[in-house]
């Protein structure tokens, strides 16, 4: 399995790459557009190869998507957090009312007990 991943990471980047060397053309990215860069007075802008602006682009979307996932399931997460503190102090308790039932019995019965 480790290297079927490692066969798509490297398929990845040799895409990457290619579509990188195919796209090194310069684009000037624009703040505004030219008629409201007019009314205000600026119109910052940059100069970029294509592929950064492409890649740049994809990777923002997904940090963007992970962080909005990240939020959306935080309540599930948190309530799982809860349920899982639950279950390990109830099984605590059990434990320890299985301790007091067995007090002064026979090891034997109460290891089976225990089992079932």
């Amino acid at each position: 399995m480790r290297y079927i991943r490692y066969a798509v990471w490297g398929v990845l980047a040799v895409v990457l790459v290619s579509v990188s060397l195919a796209n090194r053309g310069l684009v000037s990215l624009k703040l505004m557009p030219e008629a409201l860069a007019e009314l205000v007075g600026f119109n910052p802008s940059i100069t970029l190869p294509l592929f950064v602006v492409v890649l740049g682009g994809l990777a923002l979307g997904v940090a963007l998507g992970y962080v909005l996932e990240y939020l959306r399931e935080y309540k599930h997460r948190r309530e799982a957090r809860v349920k899982h503190g639950e279950v390990k102090k109830l099984s605590r308790e059990v434990k320890r009312l299985k301790r007091q039932k067995h007090e002064g019995k026979d090891e034997v019965l109460a290891l089976l007990d225990d089992a079932s």
